[in-house]
């Protein structure tokens, strides 16, 4: 996580991060007019563009991805809940390049079965912490429900990312590795965690996000409840949601630092 705020002192990597975030926000914009939550979601398929931008710039696509989200939604309003955007986002666009790097030495290109079967994990992971930490924000504010939010945002991401992605990636990614702009190029002293650091820290963020993740249903549909919160009023079930699910965001975000 030290190599995310290391990016700002480098050049080339700050002008990634503004290519990442321009092309996010500008994909992002023409789709406002087709909400899936009027006011909070809508279609993206510029969801495909942090996953692409992770891939090939390393956190510099991370921070693309947050940013670019932020831009993207001073077209639909700004409010407290975009705070979680922000950082649902920057994990969307930082745990592929993560993920896959401490895990495998080789291009994030599916190729063969085996590939794409770490590719689509790799997606899915990512798309589930975004959705995680969104729809409990959102949730614990009182606005829309964890069971509604975190499972569109998650299909979102995760629908967009494995049909477009692919394709982005085999038509850009020889070229920006023949022009030496991927983050590994730019950054070539990289440190390299121990297995027993990467296997916890791939861990905490498995068991953060999918326990988060069943037990956020769980609570924000009444199927679960926290005792001492039982005064909880219905609805939003904010309280249950955000006292409940603050343990598993925790675990999650552990994680990503030991990454």
């Amino acid at each position: 996580m030290r190599e995310a705020l290391a990016i700002w002192r480098n050049t080339r990597l700050v002008v990634l991060t503004a290519v990442s975030a321009s092309l996010y926000a500008a994909l992002l914009i023409p789709f406002k007019v087709l909400p899936l939550i009027p006011g909070v979601t809508e279609l993206r398929p510029a969801n495909a563009v942090p996953v692409v931008c992770s891939l090939l710039f390393g956190p510099a696509g991370a921070w693309g991805a947050a940013i670019g989200n932020l831009i993207g939604e001073f077209f639909g309003g700004i409010g407290p809940g975009d705070l979680f955007g922000f950082v649902g986002n920057f994990l969307y666009g930082f745990l592929p390049y993560a993920v896959w790097r401490a895990f495998s030495s080789e291009d994030p290109l599916p190729h063969t079965a085996r590939r794409w079967v770490a590719f689509i994990a790799v997606v899915a992971l990512a798309s589930a912490a975004c959705a995680l930490v969104v729809g409990w924000g959102l949730n614990a504010l009182g606005f829309v429900p964890f069971a509604v939010l975190a499972n569109i945002i998650f299909l979102n991401n995760f629908a967009m990312a494995v049909v477009l992605s692919p394709l982005l990636l085999r038509a850009i990614y020889p070229r920006v590795k023949q022009a030496g702009l991927r983050y590994d190029d730019v950054v070539t002293d990289v440190p390299r965690r121990t297995r027993l650091r990467r296997g916890v820290a791939l861990a905490a963020v498995v068991v953060g996000t999918i326990g988060g993740f069943l037990v956020g249903n769980l609570l924000s549909t009444g199927r679960l409840e926290i005792a001492a919160l039982a005064t909880d009023p219905p609805g939003p079930r904010a309280a249950q949601v955000g006292f409940g699910l603050a343990p598993f965001v925790a675990l999650v975000l552990l994680g990503v630092l030991l990454l």
